[in-house]
């Protein structure tokens, strides 16, 4: 059965509507939606609507600015056949958050039908969205769908990364049998900016080949959409002198700052990552990175 979902309320209170879905034949369909608002110099989550195993934690402004940092949480702890899940974000004018994850996102090996992950983020006039979620692990045979979807406003910014990992090195799996499609796709004021998709099946040549994947299991992508700095990409550069090694790039678009990581590592692309969202953070925004307290667990 279906418990009747609670009615909206006023602005500035939070909305929960909750029910058990099983309407799929396999697997969990799952809604999370959050509306956030600049308030007297702090931004907060006013509005939340969730069904399903999608839910967030207490929202918290650790930063002079009042940036919200809010942790999105998936119970379950990972995607099975026939989940699919969808998050949406709504930022109001001038509002500034940190989106992350406390864990890993598993999709876990997939027998009929597939499983599927979808982010749809608005931006506001002049607001900041920062989108971290903790890396996503195809197991093998998985059948994966991740798409993310950012529409922004006039001057308005967006930070974002992805870090998949195919299989699970530490078990000595490889990703020899499934697929995986991932889309990511950025619009400013209604035109699009950014664009990339990537459609892999398990064992394919291109895991292997030395102008792809380089037959390594570690991969990520961090942009930078918004007003930058003409030398952005110059400043990561020789910030990350001596440590990025042959493992990580850096390019500079028109209004895009694209890093990019491969190699053997999750904790090596983390760090690599973050410290270069630290310089272009602090070269933007003129503020320096501040880690979620929950990356330190």
């Amino acid at each position: 059965m279906h418990a009747r979902p609670i009615a909206e309320e006023q602005l500035d209170e939070v909305v929960t509507a909750t029910r058990h879905v099983n309407a799929l034949p396999r697997g969990w369909l799952g809604e999370l939606e959050l509306w956030l608002e600049s308030r007297n110099g702090k931004t907060r989550l006013i509005r939340r609507r969730h069904f399903g195993p999608l839910i967030v934690q207490q929202p918290f402004n650790p930063e002079a600015d009042g940036t919200c940092h809010i942790y999105l949480l998936h119970p379950p702890g990972g995607i099975a056949e026939g989940d699919k899940l969808e998050t949406k974000i709504h930022l109001g004018q001038g509002a500034r958050t940190l989106l992350t994850t406390p864990g890993a996102t598993k999709f876990y090996r997939c027998q009929q039908s597939g499983s599927e992950q979808r982010v749809l983020i608005d931006v506001g006039e002049a607001a900041v969205c920062e989108f971290f979620p903790q890396e996503t692990i195809l197991f093998d045979g998985a059948e994966a769908v991740v798409e993310t979807r950012v529409c922004l406003a006039a001057d308005a910014t967006y930070v974002g990364w992805d870090l998949v990992c195919l299989g699970r090195p530490a078990a000595q799996e490889r990703f020899t049998s499934g697929r995986v499609s991932l889309r990511t796709e950025v619009l400013c004021e209604g035109k699009p900016v950014w664009f990339e998709r990537l459609c892999l099946s398990g064992g394919s040549p291109l895991s292997r080949s030395r102008y792809a994947l380089a037959d390594q299991p570690i991969f990520g992508t961090m942009i930078y959409v918004g007003q930058t700095v003409e030398n952005a990409a110059d400043r990561v550069r020789d910030a990350l002198e001596g440590h990025a090694g042959d493992v990580f790039s850096v390019s500079q678009l028109e209004k895009v700052v694209v890093c990019r990581y491969l190699g053997p590592r999750i904790s090596q692309a983390k760090t690599l990552f973050a410290r270069a969202w630290d310089v272009l953070r602090t070269a933007c925004q003129g503020k320096p990175a501040s880690p979620p307290r929950i990356w330190a667990t």
